[in-house]
């Protein structure tokens, strides 16, 4: 099995974590997307302040169209799946043509998106090209580091996610279970404290969505 280089692990992680916030939050984008168009509705504002990004849409159809595809706002769906890329890029000898392929296509399909007047057929496809780039990391590529890496930043991401949007405590329960399962196989440090902590948390009735994120958001970086 080959030794990943720190520099590798790094970009695998965050591969891992921006894959995942391409596909939840474009998820959560197209729930709200018929219902923002038709309606005097302006529950963007709430999107943001649950993800922590600033507001700086001047309207819903201003978000509508700059949350998606904006390049220019870091914050976007679309500069979120350019660094997937950029990073599937450097790493093509580690995850392989055939993986990186799906990262490619799934640019493909959100600049298809971007220029069409009913974008959510496309961004389907962005979606579905998301599953299948890790479905495709499963199953061609052989170093179970790579892998693990790429789960592990998908997890991370998923529950940091799930917390700030109060999504179903069952689904934040149920990923907080396979962060356990996996974070030991990939010989990051990690806080033990934090990540017995954040059990503690998942377990509460009522979870505190704001310190489930400031622990996850640390729990890699915090020392053991």
């Amino acid at each position: 099995m080959a030794i990943l280089s720190a520099e590798h692990t790094d970009q695998l992680y965050w591969l891992g974590r921006y894959s995942e916030r391409v596909y939840t939050t474009l998820r959560e984008y197209a729930k709200r997307y018929d219902s923002m168009i038709e309606l005097k509705n302006e529950d963007y504002s709430e999107f943001c302040r649950a993800q922590d990004i600033p507001n700086i849409y001047t309207s819903k159809e201003d978000f509508i169209r700059r949350y998606c595809f904006d390049d220019g706002d870091p914050n976007s769906i679309y500069s979120n799946l350019i660094r997937a890329y950029d990073n599937a890029i450097v790493l093509r000898e580690e995850i392989g043509s055939e993986t990186l392929a799906y990262i490619q296509l799934a640019v493909y399909a959100m600049n298809k998106a971007k220029i069409s007047e009913a974008p959510l057929i496309q961004l389907q496809r962005v979606v579905d090209n998301i599953v299948a780039f890790w479905g495709m990391a499963d199953d061609a590529i052989d170093n179970e580091a790579v892998r693990s890496m790429i789960k592990l930043g998908k997890r991370i991401e998923r529950i940091d996610l799930y917390a700030r949007m109060n999504m179903d405590p069952e689904e934040l329960r149920r990923e907080m279970k396979r962060l356990n399962l996996r974070i030991n196989r990939t010989g990051f440090s990690y806080s033990t404290k934090k990540l017995a902590h954040l059990n503690y948390l998942v377990e509460m009735d009522d979870i505190p969505g704001n310190m489930v994120v400031e622990e996850i958001e640390t729990l890699i970086d915090a020392a053991v």
